[in-house]
Parts: structure tokens; sequence; C-alpha cells
């Protein structure tokens, strides 16, 4: 249950609203048209701390002197960032408001001398930090000083360390006003808005990639209202993405000129379509933790049908290494998407800890920091969009498949995708090494690592070794040279010699010995990455060496992806770790039984039986996390997110 309060001990802001009544009755009135389940007035910091202390769910509170559209409230009571969210406003601070500092959409700092913004006068705190806001309360109530309650409450909170995320105002209007002409002026800016008409543009990100912008979100958002009108949510339109984006791939594996670029044309709007599902969950604010979990696995899913499609299409033409293609770009796509990941989580501990990276900053990694800050700010100049294009979003990534799909083919379609990815992931790896390096913040001591390596009982029992990067890293290139071998070796007509992957699985056992070890260096968020790819890599190369169906390898290898992104996933959406992830076996583990399996020269049937089991132990996981917990801990039927 959702508790709305307003703080009527803030100032009353010019007496009554334009229609007679208290500003606090106005704002209460809101937050229920906003959707809060109870609302209550609290007089002064006293009875706000009792409430607090009492409530069980989310608490959405304000103060009385905020003037602003419904939708405004709305929006910061469905925020999706996080579970505690603040209203951030770029009006000149008035007296008796709180300036802040936002990094990465992150409140780092209340009334620091660098602010970014003014408190807005409301915010929505989680269940979970409700402990840390009476605490807060308690504190503010103590403290008095000339910043108004709100205010003060909103400091302390900040100064305790809880994690504060940032809601900005965008098209529509929200203002905290002082006296009476001040309220005349912002509920006359309120008026002149149409709420609906921006609340549908505001469902478009405000910074997208190049392709998206100008080509997809120019017209998706009619897509979005006539689906909002049909009653449609935003999963169900990710499931009819999901279709366009296998029957483009069927189409590509038919091959012929009309079945292309009508698989291109599909794609296309595939894409639209997964465009608008966020659009739509924006519009109609309905959030929810399957939803975000579905949008990023169908995201992967549908991409590497797309490439097997291409791939089966590339071999029936008569290209012999049309799988060996679409197993590469998978497996580059998979790596570049797990450092994405951990690069994001790793500027968002820099974010959170400035005082870590204040140093430093002439060196080479604060200048690039600087320098990426500056075009980032540039929108819409000519070295903004280049920035957002050269690293590869996945609307690139869609257009150039469609469009070389049609024009030229699968081959040159996986071609294109290899050459463009692999230059990307040179550009972007090379500058975010730099700028880790700078800002020294160890990211992996703050999550499970166990968990995001995805280490098994295996590599748990192993002893312990230092410096987990350069294992993992040893056991990557161990990986790559065995694949190299077996398909030198294949192509020859001979047989890789045995002792060769006992090599490999020698330097992966050594990049499993990590696994309890500090990940405290500046370059340890490359881990995850450097054993997808180990793992990948050796599983290709077992393959290979034993003649298994190129079809057969790359099934496997989708599955093991289907695993890690569910992993990255719950990452990125702070979630524990799937019911049946003991069940998976550890990347250590799996690669085990896959090399025993080649000593004993049944590959095929290995790869055949551990990838179907593996599918069964996620789509069961899936089923436990989304369907049966929940209902369980609902004590109703069962029913996703």
């Amino acid at each position: 249950m959702t508790l709305a309060i307003v703080l009527a001990a803030d100032p009353a802001a010019g007496g009554a609203t334009e229609a007679g009544e208290p500003p606090a009755d106005r704002l209460a009135a809101q937050w229920r048209r906003a959707g809060a389940d109870e609302v209550r007035v609290a007089a002064d910091l006293g009875e706000l701390a009792e409430l607090v202390t009492a409530a069980t769910g989310p608490v959405l509170v304000s103060g009385a002197d905020l003037v602003a559209h419904t939708a405004v409230l709305k929006h910061l009571a469905t925020s999706p960032v996080g579970p505690t969210v603040a209203l951030v406003l770029t009006d000149p601070p008035a007296a008796g408001q709180a300036t802040v500092r936002e990094e990465r959409g992150q409140v780092v700092a209340v009334g620091d001398a660098d602010a970014t913004g003014v408190f807005g006068g409301a915010l929505r705190v989680g269940a979970a930090d409700l402990p840390a806001f009476a605490e807060a309360i308690r504190a503010a109530t103590v403290a008095g000083g000339t910043l108004a309650a709100v205010d003060r409450v909103v400091a302390e909170l900040a100064a305790r360390g809880t994690l504060i995320f940032a809601h900005r105002v965008r098209l529509l209007v929200a203002h905290r006003v002082g006296d009476a002409a001040g309220r005349a002026a912002a509920e006359a800016a309120v008026a002149a808005v149409d709420e609906d008409r921006a609340e549908l543009k505001l469902s478009v990100k405000e910074r997208d990639d190049f392709f998206t912008t100008f080509f997809v979100s120019t017209w998706s958002p009619y897509v979005t209202k006539a689906a909002a009108r049909i009653g449609l949510g935003p999963s169900g339109v990710t499931l009819v993405s999901v279709v366009f984006a296998v029957a483009a791939a069927v189409l590509f594996g038919v091959g012929g000129r009309p079945a292309l670029v009508a698989g291109a044309v599909l794609l296309y709007l595939g894409f639209v379509l997964d465009c608008v599902d966020g659009q739509l969950a924006r519009y109609t604010r309905h959030f929810s933790a399957w939803g975000g979990w579905l949008d990023t696995m169908a995201d992967r899913f549908k991409e590497y049908v797309v490439y097997a499609g291409l791939g089966y299409g590339a071999t029936h033409a008569g290209f012999r290494y049309g799988w060996a293609l679409a197993l590469a770009a998978m497996t580059l796509q998979t790596v570049r998407h797990m450092t994405d990941t951990w690069y994001g989580a790793l500027h968002d501990e820099a974010a959170r800890r400035p005082k870590v990276v204040a140093g430093d900053a002439g060196g080479i990694g604060g200048k690039l920091n600087a320098a990426s800050t500056r075009v980032q700010a540039d929108t819409g100049s000519v070295s903004y969009w280049l920035k957002r294009t050269v690293v590869f979003p996945i609307g690139e990534r869609w257009a150039l498949i469609a469009l070389a799909a049609a024009l030229f083919g699968p081959l040159v379609a996986l071609g294109a995708v290899l050459v463009w990815g692999v230059l990307a992931f040179a550009y972007t790896g090379g500058l975010r090494t730099l700028r880790a390096r700078w800002m020294r913040v160890p990211v992996l001591t703050t999550v499970d690592a166990g968990l995001h390596r995805d280490d098994g009982l295996l590599a748990r029992t192993l002893p312990t070794a230092r410096r987990p990067l350069l294992l993992a890293v040893l056991g990557a290139l161990g990986a790559a040279g065995t694949l190299g071998w077996a398909l030198l070796a294949v192509h020859g007509g001979g047989d890789l010699p045995i002792w060769v992957p006992v090599v490999a699985l020698v330097l992966l056992l050594g990049a499993a010995q990590g696994s309890r070890a500090p990940h405290a260096g500046a370059l340890d968020w490359l881990v995850p990455a450097a054993l997808r790819a180990a793992e990948y890599l050796f599983a290709i190369a077992v393959g290979v060496a034993g003649r298994a169906p190129a079809w057969l390898i790359f099934g496997y290898v989708l599955v093991l992806t289907l695993h890690h992104y569910d992993l990255t996933a719950r990452l990125e959406k702070r979630q524990s770790a799937p019911p049946l992830h003991a069940a998976t076996l550890g990347w250590a583990g799996r690669s085990v039984l896959l090399a025993v399996a080649a000593s004993a020269g049944i590959v095929g049937f290995a790869l055949a039986t551990l990838g179907a089991y593996l599918l069964v132990v996620f789509v069961a996981s899936v089923v436990l996390a989304w369907v049966v917990l929940p209902a369980r801990a609902r004590g109703g039927a069962p029913s996703p997110g």
C-alpha cells in the first residue's frame, strides 16, 4: 500500500489556491489521483515521523508549497529508476530550498556548492529505506535551521548514504512557490499545458540513438497511443515484437530477394515495436519488474534469433562458415553487453563516491571524462551524434542488418555486424579502461561477485588465487587458442590433439580459482565479460573439434547467453539470484563436463543434453521467480509481475 503525506508544516505558499482550497488539501487530492492508496496531511515533522514509522509500503511526501501537474506526482510515484526518488527542478533556489547535485541520475549531494538543481519539494521513499527516512525526520526535527522542513529531511536522508535517484520534470510544470503571485503564475503555467499531449511526448526517451531518434520516434508515439486505446500492455507489445523478429529470421534463412526485403521490413517494424513497449509503459505508467526483465531478455533473444537466420541463410547460399559468423556475432555482442553492464555499474558506484574520483582530474582518464561530459551536453551536435552512433547501439545494429540483408544478403549483413562490432568494442573498451583506471572504484566489491561471475560449486571449492582479472584473461586466451587450433585441424581433415583442450581446461580452472579472491582492482569490472568469453569460446572449440553440427553449437551458446542475460538483468534491476541458479552448475562445471564429453567422443550428445537441461532449468527458474513465488507471497492466484 502506498501512503502519500502532505507536510503542512512548510509555508502555505501564498494562501489558498485559485479555487479557494488550502494548498495542502489540493496536493492531497492530486496524490489520490496520482494513485496513492492512502493520503494524510501531517501538521509537523513529529506527526510525519509517526506516519512513516507505521508505514509498511512506499511513502510519498511533499511540502505544501509545490504546484505541479498531477502527472508530475504520478511520474514520481511510479518512477522505475529506483525505490527512493526525489523531484529535482531547474528553478533558481529560493529561501528555504535545498540545492542538489545530480550525477548519472543519482542525487549524490544535497546543499553542495556545485549544485545542478534544486529539490522539488516531493520524494518517494521505498519500503526498505523507511527506517533511514524515519531517522532523518527525527534528526531534521532536532537540527532546525533555515531550510524548509521537507528540505531538511532530504538533506538528512542523503547524509545517511541512502541511494536517492533524481526525477527531472520535462514538458510538464512543477514549481515551488512562496507567495500569492508566485502561486498564481505557477497555476497559470500548469493550466497552459495539455497534460495528455505532454505525457505522450514524454513516453519517448529524452536522449536516444540516431536511428531511433530520426527513423522510429518520429512516428512511434502514434502506435503507442493506439496500443493504449485498445488496451494492449507493454508486455503484449514485447511479445508481438518477438514474433516479428522470428518471422524476419525465417525470411533471412529462406533467402531470395523478395524474402530478404520482406525480412528487412519485418525487422524494422519489430524494432519499432521494441521501442513502443517502453514508450507504452512510460505513457500508461504501467511498470513492473516482470516487464523490465521480459524486455531485456526479449531484446537479446530477438537479435540472436536473427543472427541464426542470417547464419542459416548464408550457409544455405553456399558459404561454408555462415553459422561460424553467426556464432562470432553472438559471442562478440554478449561480451560487449557484459562490459556495458559492468562499466555502467562502475560509473554508478563512482557517482555515489565522488570524493574517490575527485583526485587526478588532470590525468588522461580525467580529461577523457571531461571531454565525454562536454560532448554529451552538446545535444544535437555532430560530435554528439557521432559518439552515440560509433558505439553501435541496437538501433544502428538492426538498421544495418536490415539494409545489408535486403541489398546484399545474409553473408554481408553478418560481416558488417562483426566489423562494426569489433571496431565499436575496441573504441569503447579502450576509452573505458582509461577512465576506469582514473576512477579507481572497485565495483565488484559492492555486489555478489560469485553470483555475477556465474561460479558454481566447483569454482567455490578450488583453492583461491589472487588477480582474478589476469586469470580470467588467461582462461579466455587459452579457449581462443584452442578454438583456432580446432578450426585449423578440422579444416585440414585432422583431429585436435587431446592435450590442447586439456591445457585450455587447466587455464579455465585457473580462472575459476579467482572466485573467492578480492575483486578490488580498477579493471576487475572486466572479469565477468572475460569469463563469458572463456566459456563460450571453449564450448565452441569443443564442438568444432568434436564435429558437432554448427546449429547445435549455436543453440548451446544461445542457451548460455539467456542464462547470463538473466543475471545481468537482475543486476540492473537490483534483484536476487534466480531460484534455481545452483542447478546451472556454474561456468567451470559446465566446461569440465564438455571436456569429459570431448575425451569420450560424445560432444554432440553432450551439447544437446546439457543445452536441453540448462534450458529446462532456465524456464523452470523463470516460472518460479515470476509466477509461483510471487503468488505464494500474495497468497493468491499465480500471475507474472
